[in-house]
């Protein structure tokens, strides 16, 4: 069976775990050692990063991506103002959330400096500092309507959180197998292990929440249909988005598995059988921005 395969039966029998109460997710999350700890990172050998070459299309990709994870504890705090945060169960799972995603961040930055990218000193608030007026404006809105639906809008925020997540457990593979970079690998495959105990408490939380009423499954449904964006767009500018999606998924198979690791898992979700917006959504921002050649040197045709 190829890697890629068995990768995501893992996968698929990890999210598969149904779980009865939000506790039974939040034990089995907080049961799981984390992997990014500073012996691991320690031990990373950082003094082989620059033996072994990266190609430069790659770095906006990790640049983006370390941007993506920086911004987490930003988007903690605008979850923390509203009626999901102050859920005890998803509260307590955001505080080593946000710890590891930050973590994520610093290691990438790590990473790129090793392979000659310099970055400031402050780069983590240069970051912060670049998001934009209109996103921030368009945040407290949006804080504002949910505060009004009140628990109603749980569903929808744990349906978001975990297609995000499944979506940048998918990107770093395929991050892994574009870079073929063995230093990077480690990395990677440790972050996707942490974004992947993310996924599960995300789906499983959605999914218990889509079950209590009809009202919450069609209004996540709708939010989904006409508001759902890749992770970091809006805070991040679209046209990076747009290279990243592209650069990851817009050949060599990258929208199938697209559509069978992350749409076809969203499905499984109370209201959500015939989803086809997220994949659809990301085949036209491949179409969009088509790469000139591929990673194997091919041309890509439009």
């Amino acid at each position: 069976m190829p890697a890629r395969n068995r990768r995501t039966r893992r996968l698929l029998e990890t999210i598969d775990m149904i779980f009865e109460t939000k506790q039974e997710i939040l034990d089995r999350y907080e049961s799981q050692p984390r992997t990014l700890t500073d012996e691991f990172i320690a031990g990373i050998p950082w003094d082989k990063v620059a033996d072994h070459p990266i190609d430069d299309r790659l770095v906006p990709v990790l640049l983006y991506m370390r941007d993506v994870e920086t911004l987490t504890d930003m988007y903690h705090r605008e979850l923390r103002r509203t009626p999901t945060g102050r859920d005890p169960i998803v509260a307590k799972f955001m505080e080593r959330w946000g710890v590891e995603e930050v973590t994520h961040g610093e290691v990438l930055n790590r990473f790129l400096n090793e392979i000659g990218i310099s970055t400031d000193e402050r780069w983590q608030s240069q970051i912060r500092r670049s998001v934009s007026t209109v996103y921030n404006v368009n945040t407290f809105f949006i804080t504002s309507l949910t505060n009004l639906l009140g628990s109603s809008f749980t569903a929808t925020h744990m349906t978001f959180g975990a297609i995000h997540e499944m979506t940048a457990a998918q990107s770093y593979r395929r991050l892994m197998e574009l870079a073929d970079h063995p230093v990077l690998t480690i990395i990677l495959k440790a972050i996707i292990r942490e974004e992947s105990a993310h996924t599960k408490f995300y789906w499983s939380v959605a999914r218990l929440e889509l079950q209590r009423n009809s009202f919450a499954r069609k209004l996540a449904r709708l939010v989904i249909n006409n508001f759902w964006y890749p992770v970091g767009q809006g805070s991040i500018p679209k046209k990076k988005t747009e290279y990243t999606v592209s650069t990851l998924f817009g050949f060599d198979g990258g929208l199938e598995l697209f559509d069978k690791t992350v749409t076809s898992r969203v499905r499984q979700l109370p209201g959500f059988d015939d989803l086809t917006k997220t994949t659809e959504k990301i085949k036209r921002i491949c179409q969009e921005n088509i790469p000139r050649e591929n990673f194997l040197g091919a041309s890509v045709r439009a």
